[in-house]
């Protein structure tokens, strides 16, 4: 019989007010006419691809389908001083002055609408929120539906539709405020998390161990010969995949590079950029809900044997809304107990099922 875990989603309706628009008028500039050059050329109506409706996908499925052990808490607006952890000062004088702004902030369209960055803040400080949670005991686990992702944003930039980098905010937050001083990241978003591998390149107390679509994809960085430089080097892991790999692949490279990794560096606290775009829906990869229930299984056993449990998983990517909040339900089914579950081939029992059906068709009528 499967043992029921205590588990918290943290959600605060304050991030979907990022909402960026590019129908009505930015900050005018040279960003501005080269982004809109760009999207004029598609010759299709574009949309913001990170958009309010992916919470809302989330948030419908769970509550339409509930999982026994699963609480809900609200987040909270991290404070400038949390940001700055990871941040420079000068970054975060330009984000704040763009409050109740629209404007481009990189050419890949990464942008903000007068609720961003209100709602990045809340995104950042909701990741802290499921981090303390976890630390302090009041839950077994923790998830955080938080908007906009955060892997891609550096110290100096935002990018890939990222504001502030929330995994790497809640990590350092743990550091400084609540006494863990070796955290495992783990990110299996299809996209390299570029924002979190530079803030923490130098950091002997941070594994940083990404799989991801292997360059040119975006965002281009992650390649296996990057491994951290200094007292940090070889605490930077990246897996860089060829598009098209699914559960055998990331199951190998979780069992066979992931687990040595964290035997050997004995985290005090896990965290997971939770990204949803390796599902085959989303064209990147090819992985399965089933691989990420075995993944999701892996990662639990990690922080089980090396910290007492202690695992928060942060929301980045996954654009397509069915394969995103399935996803996140499966992951949150096995944080709660279930037995995650064996991936398949995709298309062997639909197989099997037709050969018993048509078997009788090519049998003998008398057979001797």
């Amino acid at each position: 019989m499967v043992k029921q875990r205590d588990v918290t989603v943290f959600y605060d309706e304050r991030v979907m007010a990022h909402h960026p628009d590019s129908e009505v008028q930015f900050l005018p500039g040279r960003l501005d006419k080269r982004v809109r050059s760009m999207l004029s050329g598609l010759n299709v109506q574009w949309k913001y691809p990170e958009h309010p409706g992916r919470i809302t996908a989330i948030m419908d499925l769970l509550a339409r389908e509930p999982i026994p052990g699963v609480q809900f808490q609200p987040g909270k607006a991290a404070t400038r001083d949390q940001l700055g952890r990871v941040h420079t000062t000068s970054f975060l004088d330009d984000i704040f002055s763009l409050r109740n702004e629209s404007a481009w902030l990189d050419v890949d369209t990464t942008a903000v609408s007068p609720g961003s960055v209100e709602a990045a803040e809340v995104a950042a400080g909701t990741a802290i929120a499921a981090v303390e949670a976890v630390v302090e005991g009041r839950t077994g686990s923790a998830f955080a539906v938080i908007r906009p992702p955060g892997h891609h944003a550096e110290p100096v930039r935002a990018r890939g539709f990222c504001l502030f980098n929330n995994v790497a905010i809640a990590a350092s937050h743990a550091q400084n405020a609540l006494g863990c001083k070796r955290v495992l990241i783990i990110d299996w978003d299809a996209h390299h998390g570029n924002g979190t591998q530079d803030i923490f390149w130098a950091d002997p107390d941070i594994i940083f161990f990404d799989m991801h679509r292997a360059a040119p994809f975006y965002p281009g960085t992650g390649a296996l010969t990057d491994v951290g430089a200094g007292r940090g080097e070889g605490t930077t892991i990246n897996v860089p995949m060829p598009g098209g790999a699914g559960d055998e692949a990331y199951l190998k490279a979780m069992r066979e590079i992931l687990v040595p990794a964290a035997d050997y560096f004995k985290p005090d606290l896990v965290l997971v950029s939770a990204g949803f775009d390796a599902h085959w829906f989303d064209l990147a990869l090819n992985v399965s809900y089933e691989g990420f229930s075995s993944m999701t299984g892996i990662v639990q056993g990690i922080a089980d044997k090396h910290c007492g449990g202690r695992l928060a998983m942060i929301l980045e990517g996954g654009y397509n809304t069915e394969s995103l909040s399935r996803g996140v339900h499966t992951v949150l089914e096995v944080l709660a107990g279930a037995e995650p579950k064996k991936p398949r081939v995709c298309g062997i029992a639909e197989v099997e099922a037709a050969a018993d059906f048509h078997r009788d068709a090519f049998a003998p009528d008398n057979p001797d």
